[in-house]
């Protein structure tokens, strides 16, 4: 399925919101994750792609050793200026990049991390034969894609409530983008054509996403992902109505106070 230019836009207002709700709501959990599975390899020097706001960045200089370098990287510019806001407990070079083609030389690197971002690249088999260009010989190419929407509870519901807002044409940008790269095969077929050798290692986490009350969720998917971009696009006077549509029907299906709803992803690594 196709995927607009919007898709990929985090601008605005976006890259804070997405940071402020987004990355305690969905993306803490897998990056612990990310970096509990890199932690045993021997690594000198380390590149992120789609880094975004730097959740896993931040995980990946608490936990490995003050002498790995580590490369963040992102196509948006605003994500990574609110990443560098929010700053590291250590020196990190944050550089715009391309994950499709990338700035660095052959074999630069032990490791290539990427924590939801696969599923925004255009031309997936490219982006991961450049991840494989810049690993080093037995190096390791480690990065998650969410499962389908309807084992993602909030962003199921999210979905399904805008289709009352905008009966004749939904915002569909979380089932397409996000949720939409979770088939294992389709997944193996774009690592072979990027050239990875090896088979890769699959694991579906499942994790549970908690907020203070359905409002967060909310605003997180409404307000603080590319979704924004769709639904202005419909009627820009309309995204408070529809963040509220959005906190309903999470509050329906969740309860009123505190929410917790089911957030499941797939985890693939493979070495070069």
């Amino acid at each position: 399925m196709d995927s607009p230019d919007t898709d990929k836009v985090f601008t605005g207002s976006i890259p804070k919101l997405y940071d402020t709700y987004l990355v305690p709501l969905i993306f803490e959990p897998y990056a612990a994750d990310l970096v509990n599975r890199l932690s045993s390899k021997s690594l000198s020097r380390v590149l992120e792609i789609a880094a975004g706001t730097g959740v896993v960045t931040r995980a990946l200089a608490s936990a490995l050793p003050e002498s790995v370098s580590i490369v963040a990287t992102d196509l948006n510019q605003a994500m990574l200026d609110q990443a560098s806001v929010t700053g590291a407990k250590r020196t990190i070079e944050w550089r715009q990049a391309d994950a499709m083609q990338l700035p660095f030389g052959d074999g630069t690197f032990d490791a290539v991390v990427c924590q939801f971002g696969v599923m925004f690249f255009p031309e997936k088999s490219k982006a991961f034969s450049e991840a494989r260009r810049v690993l080093r010989p037995g190096g390791v190419f480690i990065f998650n894609v969410w499962d389908r929407i309807t084992e993602n509870e909030f962003a199921d519901t999210v979905t399904t409530a805008l289709e009352s807002l905008f009966p004749k044409d939904p915002p569909r940008f979380l089932a397409r983008t996000p949720h939409g790269y979770h088939d294992y095969r389709t997944v193996e077929r774009d690592l072979a054509i990027g050239g990875f050798t090896t088979s890769p290692r699959i694991n579906t986490v499942a994790a549970r996403s908690r907020a203070k009350s359905s409002r967060v969720p909310a605003i997180a998917y409404c307000q603080g992902t590319p979704l924004r971009n769709e639904i202005e696009a419909r009627d820009a006077s309309r995204l408070g109505e529809a963040t509220d549509i959005a906190a309903e029907a999470i509050g329906k299906r969740f309860g009123r106070g505190a929410v917790d709803g089911k957030i499941q992803a797939h985890i693939i690594t493979i070495e070069s």
